[in-house]
């Protein structure tokens, strides 16, 4: 399967979560080697073995994983005749153990896991190293029984020890040494019994200084009465771990003529580990195992992205039966790029032999590939932008793709001039049709959009928006293209009627209206204001006009006509303002502005309503008798 794909679609993350239900290193291990399976028959057994899995732990209250350790590193060591030490062989019969118990249990469990019962009978059994092993070992040594001899020489090491520790005692309790003695206590130094005396008085004892304290203050002396006790206790020491070695290697010896099967062993637990695992995982996110093919039909069902937390949106989402490419619309942050993961990492999950969170009937088509181009792919090093890696990934794409590929691509076509990048992208949607991929892709461009809904085998679908709220839904419709949201947005934010009904026409056919420019280009040569005239400023200058105050320069919205004293009243940025007519200059009649049968009011009431508010703020009378007026009125 394609590293890229792994990556982009966060598999690695899905077998974390997997293995956290894995009670040793055997399982997980496994599950860091797994990647998607190919054959459909391979992940049809893996599907039925995580089944059975789920249905034994579901009707059983525990499964004997008591005592399974991960042991290749023993077996590695013996392979390598390498002897076992004390606990490394109390691992190895506590991990036979563990298998003769898991072999018991899987076979009692036919009824609920035929398949998984009958890979317990390849488990092989070895009481005979198992009782080997724990006779000869007890609390991590070799113990006396293990052999006769070693038994013979513990009981003289004890008698020894016993000899010397009554020599010593004498001069830690004698009158004569009691000034000599540092501390009365029997210490060991290099394997030898000896007593802590005072340097100063390391002459008044007859024996031999073994060793002397950090300070110097104490030397620590082996009398020559216990010289030769010592030298024999040494001797026997010696023959002990002759004979400890003996039995040690006589165990190994045992295990490595049995490795091969206690390899097989490993295997077979291992594999238990990683299925069970999967069942326990599969129980934590609800999931399904689905219906699976091999001709590219996807059906999935209340599908839940694997990652996500469990109140996400479910995804319903059907490709191959009617059609075998898919052209996804709708708006940012709309949910898009999260529908081609689910469908992409649903169909990984699936060829991994994971369950998945869907409803039943969910079926999933088995891939040779899954591609995808999806993100930010510039290149750094490579110096690529980001519009050439994207072509880069998906060269690659197309000359791997086959009739038994996946291929989903996020924004196919952006990054460069849009009549180019829709061209491009519908070309490329194209070429990948006819190598039989089934294809799901995500745009904004409408050209792709129309391309979809004439082509038989192409379907359009988008992304639910919510226009009044502004927030997506995160629902998939299919069948049908979506609206362009983008216009939505704008009259939320206060864009006016006659702005987006031209920008809709635009879009729709792209022809644009220059007359607007004409006729104010005309407009602004053709009127000459004579200052001395009033009449001509009371007819060119009506509520809606926009105009231009002569000494700042600034731009204005006629809010109240000329009145007696040629004053008119303008509205500039949030503020209203009251000046001579003689003081402004038109820049574009109102009809130029706004459509027909526009309600030029709405332009004022908002701001109307703000200086009301901001006037009772600062306490005005002539706003407060306003208010009262209205209420009195009412």
């Amino acid at each position: 399967m394609n590293n890229n794909t792994l990556k982009t679609l966060e598999y690695n993350k899905l077998k974390e979560k997997v293995k956290e239900f894995c009670i040793s290193g055997l399982g997980k291990e496994l599950i860091d080697n797994l990647t998607p399976h190919m054959n459909i028959d391979v992940i049809k057994k893996r599907l039925d073995e995580t089944s059975e899995a789920k249905n034994i732990f579901n009707n059983s209250n525990h499964i004997p994983f008591d005592g399974i350790y991960d042991i290749n590193n023993l077996i590695d060591k013996v392979d390598k005749v390498g002897q076992l030490d004390p606990s490394e062989m109390l691992k190895i019969s506590d991990f036979l153990r563990g298998c003769r118990r898991i072999k018991k249990f899987m076979i009692e469990q036919v009824f609920y896991a035929p398949t998984l019962s009958e890979y317990a009978l390849s488990l092989s059994e070895f009481r005979d190293i198992e009782e080997e092993i724990n006779q000869a070992i007890r609390n991590n040594r070799v113990d006396s029984s293990a052999s006769k001899e070693l038994n013979r020489v513990r009981r003289k090491i004890d008698n020894i020890e016993e000899k010397i520790q009554e020599k010593l005692n004498k001069y830690l309790t004698s009158q004569t040494y009691k000034k000599y003695i540092q501390e009365f206590y029997i210490s060991k130094r290099n394997e030898k019994y000896v007593i802590p005396i005072k340097s100063s008085y390391k002459n008044k004892i007859n024996g031999t200084v073994i060793d002397v304290s950090t300070k110097g203050s104490t030397v620590f002396i082996e009398p020559n009465s216990v010289s030769k006790l010592n030298n024999e206790l040494s001797s026997l020491r010696y023959e002990e771990k002759l004979e400890e070695y003996q039995i040690l290697a006589y165990l190994t010896g045992l295990i490595y003529e049995k490795i091969r099967r206690i390899s097989i062993n490993l295997e077979l637990i291992s594999q238990y580990d990683m299925i069970f695992a999967k069942a326990k995982y599969s129980n934590k996110i609800k999931g399904i195992e689905p219906n699976i093919n091999s001709y590219g039909y996807i059906n999935i069902i209340k599908g839940k992205h694997p990652l996500l937390e469990e109140d996400c949106v479910p995804l319903d989402f059907t490709i191959g039966n009617d059609f075998r490419s898919l052209v996804i619309t709708g708006p940012n942050a709309g949910g898009k790029t999260i529908a081609l993961k689910t469908v992409g990492l649903l169909t990984l999950a699936v060829q991994s032999g994971f369950h998945i969170p869907a409803e039943e009937e969910t079926e999933i088509s088995v891939f040779d590939n899954v591609f995808v181009d999806i993100g930010d792919n510039q290149s750094i090093e490579n110096a690529l932008s980001t519009f050439s890696s994207h072509m880069k990934n998906i060269s690659d794409i197309m000359s791997k793709t086959n009739k038994a590929s996946l291929v989903l691509f996020d924004e196919i076509g952006t990054g460069t001039e849009p009549n180019e990048g829709a061209g491009l992208a519908i070309a490329i949607l194209e070429e990948l049709y006819k190598k039989g991929a089934i294809t799901v892709s995500t745009t904004h461009y409408g050209e792709i959009k129309n391309y979809a809904e004439d082509h038989p085998d192409f379907q359009n679908a988008h992304m639910v928006f919510n226009p009044e709220t502004l927030e997506p839904l995160y629902k998939l419709v299919i069948g049908e293209g979506g609206e362009s949201n983008a216009l939505w947005i704008s009259k939320r934010m206060g864009i006016n009627d006659g702005v987006l009904k031209r920008a809709k026409s635009y879009i729709e056919n792209k022809q644009y209206n220059y007359d607007i420019l004409k006729d104010n280009k005309t407009r602004k040569k053709s009127i000459v204001i004579d200052e001395n005239s009033d009449g001509n400023r009371e007819e060119e200058l009506r509520v809606g006009d926009k105009v231009k105050i002569l000494e700042t320069d600034e731009e204005a919205i006629v809010y109240k006509e000329k009145d007696k004293y040629n004053n008119i009243e303008l509205m500039v940025d949030d503020d209203f303002i009251t000046l001579n007519i003689r003081r402004v200059e038109l820049s574009i009649k109102r009809e130029l502005l706004y459509p027909e049968g526009y309600d030029l009011d709405s332009l004022f009431v908002s701001y109307e309503k703000r200086k009301l508010e901001r006037d009772i703020e600062r306490g005005s009378k002539k706003a407060l008798k306003k208010i009262y007026k209205e209420i009195k009125n009412k």
